[in-house]
């Protein structure tokens, strides 16, 4: 079955996908990692690049992530799964030093 995620975006991921919202269509079972792994695909190298840590290949480090106001690092991190109307908000996080 396919469920339907709104993905909001803040900061410099609304730049690189000059989007504030979009809706992605995910086969189920539905994760965090599938919506993320869609949206580097649909999007520009600049959008997987400010998201994904190349090092890690994970947006942990560069992204709060959000799932209906929830942080998943207090659910089960990108393997957290997904719902039909569910909201996945992606905030960027400062680095500094």
């Amino acid at each position: 079955m396919v469920i339907n995620v709104e993905v909001k975006f803040l900061g410099v991921f609304r730049q690189f996908s000059g989007r504030r919202r979009i809706l992605v269509k995910l086969e189920e079972p539905a994760t965090v990692r599938k919506a993320i792994e869609k949206l580097t695909e649909a999007f520009s190298s600049e959008f997987k690049q400010a998201l994904v840590d190349p090092e890690l290949e994970d947006p942990q480090p560069n992204a709060l992530i959000l799932v209906n106001g929830k942080e998943i690092s207090v659910l089960q991190r990108l393997e957290t799964e997904v719902e039909d109307g569910d909201e996945i908000a992606l905030v960027p996080v400062s680095h500094g030093g």
